[in-house]
């Protein structure tokens, strides 16, 4: 089982940036995919950004694409998400996911996932 811890949520104006951080632990493969996925209130939860198991390609929601990043850091097992120019659209609760080896943003192929930590974003 492979714990996620996120961070680095919190409130920002339109317009502003936010890194959030992923950090996990456990039985940790090296051939896990990773992603952030949101939800907000009334709504199912979407796939955002996803990373494949080597780094080397990344899938983004047209939502955010051109605004949010994905950087993998394997030497400290950590994801980020880099979200700039936010918008009131993007304000929801984000969870860190890890699991399987397909890159897909399709939640049912992520086993673990973090707590969430809420990212607000006001006009």
């Amino acid at each position: 089982q492979v714990q996620l811890v996120e961070s680095g949520g919190g409130s920002v104006q339109a317009g502003g940036s936010l890194r959030l951080s992923c950090v996990a632990s456990g039985n940790i493969a090296s051939s896990y995919c990773m992603g952030w996925f949101r939800q907000a209130p009334g709504k199912e939860r979407e796939g955002v950004a996803a990373i494949d198991s080597d780094g080397g390609q990344t899938t983004i929601a047209d939502s955010v694409k051109g605004r949010f990043t994905i950087p993998r850091d394997f030497d400290t097992n950590s994801l980020y998400l880099q979200m700039n120019l936010l918008k009131p659209e993007d304000s929801g609760i984000y969870y860190c996911a890890a699991g399987g080896s397909w890159l897909s943003l399709n939640a049912d192929l992520f086993s673990d996932w973090g707590q969430g930590t809420q990212v607000t974003v006001s006009s």
